[in-house]
Formats: C-alpha cells, sequence, structure tokens
C-alpha cells in the first residue's frame, strides 16, 4: 500500500510538472482552467439580462441545486404572465433514484428560488403543483408545475440575498465547532414549513456520520450506482462546457491526474485502483470533518410532500450561507435502490421514529469557499 501511495504521488507530481512545462508555467494553466462559458447562467441571473420579468425569475431559479446537477427540468412560456413546468425524460437517475423523488426535491428547490427571484421584482408567484396529477410510481409526462405571476401582495425575501452565494460545499470543513446559537439562527431564517432539524450534540453527530458514510461506501461499491454517477463526471474544462451538467471534476491538479490516465472513468470504475481507493478516502475525509447535520423530514411521502422538502431544503441552504456555514447534502441512506435498503430503514428509525419520511440529510461547518456550479443556459431549457 505504501508503495503504491508513492508512485501515485510520484506520477501526479510528473503530471503537474509536464503541465508547468506546457506554455508559461502550472499556474498559468490552472488560471485558463475555469470553465467560463459553463457559468455565464451566473452571471446572467445576477444582470437580469432578460426581458420578460418570468426569464429573469428563471434564470435564478436554474441556479437551484439538484442531484448530480442533472438540471432535469423544460419550461414553458404560457400567454403573458404564467410558466408551465415540465420534466425532461432523458434526465433521471434510475439506479440511484428509481422512482424520481430526488428529481422531484430538485424541482421543489426550483421552484422556491423561483418565487423568491419574483417576490424580489415585486411580483407574486402562484405555485401549483402537478396540476394534472403526480406521476407514481415514476414521473411522468404531467406537468410538474404550473406558476401564474402577479404584481404585488407579497414582500423580498431576506434570503434571496444569499442566492448568489449559495453552494452546496463538498469541501472539508474546519474543525471549528458550530455553535447551537448559530444552528438557532439558521432554522429562523430558513422557516421551514416541515420538521427540519438541526444538531451539533456529538453523540447524533457521531451517529450521522457513521449512518452517512457507511450508505456512501454502499454506493460507491455498488457497480451500477456509483457507475451512474461516473458516466455524469465531465473532466476538465472542454467536457464541462461542452455539457454542462452532471458531476465537474475540474481544477489543474485534477485535469493533469485526467490527461495523465490516473483519473478516468475507467479507473475510478476498478474498486482495486488508486483513484477508487482516493475516492473513498476523500470522502471519509470529508464526512469526518462534519460538525453539524440538518435533517428534514416531510410527514408523508407524496409528490407534494418531495416539493416541499425541495422548498425547504434550499432555504435551509441559504440560510446556511447567511451564516457562513458551509452545506452539503449527503442523503445517500434516503435512496431507494435494493442494497441501500437496510440503511434507508435505519435511517428512518433513527430519524423519524414517530413517522415521517426522512426526506433528505446534510453535514455542515465552517469552510472555505466552494466554486459555481456550470449551468446549462437558461435558452435551452425554454421549449419553443
Amino acid at each position: 500500500m505504501a508503495q503504491s501511495r508513492r508512485l501515485f504521488l510520484k506520477i501526479a507530481g510528473a503530471s503537474a510538472l509536464t503541465l508547468a512545462a506546457a506554455g508559461a508555467g502550472l499556474g498559468v494553466f490552472a488560471a485558463t482552467r475555469t470553465p467560463v462559458r459553463a457559468l455565464i447562467p451566473w452571471e446572467e441571473a445576477v444582470s437580469g439580462v432578460h426581458g420578460d420579468p418570468r426569464l429573469r425569475a428563471l434564470a435564478w431559479a436554474i441556479l437551484a441545486p439538484n442531484p448530480h446537477n442533472i438540471q432535469p427540468w423544460l419550461f414553458e412560456l404560457v400567454g403573458e404572465d404564467a410558466v408551465r413546468v415540465w420534466h425532461d425524460p432523458d434526465r433521471r437517475l434510475p439506479q440511484t433514484d428509481p422512482f424520481d423523488r430526488q428529481i422531484v426535491i430538485g424541482f421543489g428547490c426550483m421552484l422556491e428560488l423561483l418565487r423568491m427571484a419574483a417576490a424580489e421584482a415585486g411580483l407574486a408567484a402562484q405555485i401549483t403543483p402537478f396540476p394534472e396529477g403526480g406521476g407514481s410510481p415514476r414521473l411522468d409526462d404531467r406537468p410538474i408545475a404550473h406558476v401564474r405571476f402577479s404584481p404585488g401582495g407579497t414582500q423580498p425575501d431576506p434570503l434571496f440575498a444569499h442566492a448568489a452565494a449559495r453552494r452546496s460545499n463538498k469541501t472539508r470543513y474546519d474543525a471549528r465547532p458550530v455553535p447551537l446559537e448559530v444552528l438557532d439562527a439558521v432554522h429562523i431564517a430558513a422557516a421551514p414549513r416541515l420538521d427540519a432539524r438541526l444538531t451539533n450534540e456529538p453523540g447524533a453527530v457521531g451517529a450521522l456520520k457513521t449512518l452517512t458514510g457507511r450508505a456512501l461506501e454502499v454506493e460507491l461499491v455498488t457497480p451500477r450506482t456509483f457507475g451512474e454517477s461516473i458516466d455524469l463526471m465531465r473532466f476538465g474544462k472542454r467536457e464541462i462546457e461542452a455539457q454542462p451538467d452532471g458531476i465537474a471534476i475540474r481544477g489543474a491538479v485534477l485535469e493533469g491526474l485526467h490527461h495523465a490516465g490516473i483519473l478516468t472513468r475507467e479507473t475510478l470504475a476498478d474498486t482495486g485502483s488508486r483513484a477508487f481507493r482516493d475516492t473513498v478516502e476523500m470522502y471519509d475525509g470529508l464526512i469526518g470533518s462534519a460538525q453539524a447535520f440538518a435533517v428534514l423530514v416531510s410527514p408523508g411521502a407524496s409528490r407534494e410532500d418531495e416539493i416541499a422538502a425541495g422548498r425547504d431544503w434550499v432555504r435551509l441552504n441559504l440560510a446556511a450561507t447567511s451564516q457562513g456555514l458551509g452545506f452539503h447534502p449527503l442523503s445517500q441512506a434516503l435512496q431507494e435502490f435494493e442494497e441501500m435498503a437496510p440503511w434507508l430503514e435505519a435511517a428512518q428509525d433513527m430519524l423519524a421514529p414517530d413517522g415521517g419520511r426522512v426526506q433528505m440529510i446534510a453535514r455542515m461547518g465552517y469552510a472555505g469557499d466552494a466554486p459555481r456550479t456550470p449551468r446549462w443556459p437558461l435558452e435551452s431549457r425554454v421549449m419553443s
């Protein structure tokens, strides 16, 4: 193992030197690795370039967190004052999300950001989820939501001030404890409709680290579920800009390892490879750095409950951002594929012993900055 590790570091160092030798050095190379084109939607939302107020609200909405960043939404402008929201049937996670629960939660996040962006412009957005009924057990060709905009009747939401800074922060968190009063401030600011529980209690944090770590391991060692993630990985600036969805593997070092053949889809799929073992170690470190956790429980498991969970989830994320906290979803234990069943049952028993459906889990802690996530341009999501 030690020899393998030294070899890996030697090769990684050699790839970095190769990058440094090309052009004016690694620093210059690194400066060119940002997928600028894939980040334009963030700038367009902030600058408000779209003339139609519905499009200005949608420009913010598409920045919402969603599973594996698959961005499953399509929008239809209806008349002069409405939007119909559809699901793109080609954007699913059939292995890890066989019943589209996580997809619907992502739609809830998007709809809440849409409502907040509209309110910022003085518009009330009346959201009707699943106006023709919800797809069960999977989404079908019926609309996800109908949204009607009208002037007045609403107040700007203070949380919207943090929309441009919101991230799913997947970095390692500081060792600084998160005080209970900070968690209370997050809860108050988020004003969740559902049962949101935030804890820094050492026993609870330890139990949740174990639950989320073991569940993540199940996803990683199950070929078809980790394979789903691997298929959605975009390696380096060129791939990310060509397809600005999925899991962005970015930065000079990672891109160099990819070009050197060390970090590839093939090596990640090999559970005996150094790349796979380093991935497991990386996640162990991320989970181990958690200083607090957030858990969201809905009263039921209907599609409307899932939409409500998404709306609360993005509010918790924004509220955590307002307090300078990193917020990283770790909900693998809640997935509904066969191999995860024991951990889903354990999560339900631990976190909702009196009933309800555990919808989301996140680790929290003080963290450094995380980059913006690539997005498809809004025009690619609007149906003509």
